[in-house]
C-alpha cells in the first residue's frame, strides 16, 4: 500500500514546499476537549482545555519541515546551548538535572541561589505570527528566506490555496 501512496504523498510534498503553500485541508483541526486535570468539575468549562489533533499528512508534513529547520538550526549553530526543549537529546529530565546540578554546585561554594519557575506551557499559543516571520526575515542569524519564508507564513496563517498539477 506505501508504494502506492508514497509517490503522491511525496509529490504533494514537494509542490507544497516548492509553492510556498499550505492546503488548506492541512490547517483543519478536529478539536477534542481534554479535562486539564483528573477529578475536576466535568461540569464546568473552565476545567477543559481545547486538543488540536491534525492529520496524519499534516502532520507528517510538520515534521519534515520541523526536521529539515532544525538540521539548518543545528548546523548553524542558532540553537541556545542550553535550550532543552524539541532537541534530540534534550529532554525536560536533562534540563531538570543541569539545573539541580547548578544549584548543588553553587551551595558547595558557598552561594546562596534564589529559583524562580515560570509554567510557559501555553507559551506557544500566545506567539504573534507576524513577529515571527519577522524575526525569521531579518536576522541574520536565521536567514530565511524565500519560499521556505513564505512556506511557514502559508503554514500559520488560517488560509491558503494550492493547485496540484499530477
Amino acid at each position: 500500500m506505501i508504494d502506492l501512496l508514497a509517490p503522491y504523498v511525496t509529490h504533494l510534498f514537494n509542490t507544497s514546499l516548492s509553492t510556498a503553500c499550505v492546503p488548506d485541508a492541512f490547517k483543519t483541526a478536529y478539536i477534542s476537549p481534554l479535562m486539564k486535570k483528573p477529578g475536576m468539575d466535568a461540569d464546568a468549562l473552565e476545567n477543559y482545555r481545547p486538543v488540536s489533533n491534525l492529520s496524519v499528512l499534516s502532520k507528517t508534513l510538520e515534521r519534515l519541515v520541523s526536521r529539515q529547520l532544525e538540521s539548518h538550526l543545528s548546523f548553524c549553530d542558532l540553537l541556545p546551548r542550553h535550550q532543552s526543549a524539541y532537541r534530540k537529546g534534550h529532554s525536560t529530565e536533562t534540563a531538570l538535572v543541569k539545573v539541580c546540578s547548578d544549584l548543588i554546585t553553587s551551595m558547595d561554594n558557598g552561594c546562596h541561589d534564589l529559583l524562580a519557575l515560570l509554567d510557559l506551557s501555553s507559551a506557544f499559543d500566545t506567539v504573534d505570527h507576524e513577529i515571527l516571520i519577522e524575526r525569521l526575515s531579518r536576522s541574520p542569524s536565521y536567514a530565511v528566506r524565500g519560499e521556505v519564508l513564505e512556506w511557514i507564513r502559508n503554514y500559520v496563517t488560517r488560509s491558503g490555496t494550492m493547485a496540484l498539477n499530477p
